[in-house]
């Protein structure tokens, strides 16, 4: 039998591995099944999985140069699993840290966002220049501190 990339086989779980499993194909050829194509959800082990001569079905997701075959489970099943919608912790940001508002990106004239207020200069005079002004100066400071420090661990390497 001839196995070529995008077939859909049956076949056994040869052995385990900490990255993977390998799996006997019809016509007695073996392939991997990589940790990262076992499951739609994480995998921390793949036993946990699989066992050694459990049937599984397959999917050939490649053939490298050498002979080697690549297999997936998850895309030999059915399309993953709907995930339930996660909540949103108190920033707003959803815990795989997208901003819900931002996941499509094309506009929607429906409903425009509102504009935020423009934030407002504090009291005590200070402004974007001040700010700028302060940050140059601290960051100056360090600088020179650091090639302070260089020159002095050069010197004593005895490299210039």
């Amino acid at each position: 039998m001839e196995i070529r990339v995008g077939s859909i086989l049956e076949g056994n779980v040869k052995s385990i591995t900490k990255f993977g499993a390998f799996v006997v194909l019809p016509g007695g050829r073996s392939g991997l099944v990589h940790i990262s194509e076992i499951s739609h959800s994480y995998v921390s082990e793949v036993k946990d999985h699989l066992q050694e001569g459990q049937e599984v079905r397959v999917k050939v997701v490649g053939i490298d140069d050498a002979g080697r075959i690549n297999l997936s489970i998850k895309k030999a099943t059915t399309p993953p699993p709907q995930q339930p919608l996660r909540n949103q912790n108190s920033s707003g940001f959803t815990p795989n840290n997208r901003r819900p508002d931002y996941e499509s990106r094309t506009p929607s004239h429906s409903s425009p966002r509102p504009t935020p207020a423009p934030k407002a200069v504090p009291a005590g005079g200070t402004d974007f220049e001040q700010m700028m002004k302060q940050f140059m100066q601290n960051s100056d400071s360090k600088l020179s501190t650091l090639r302070m420090h260089e020159k002095r661990s050069s010197r004593r390497s005895g490299h210039r």
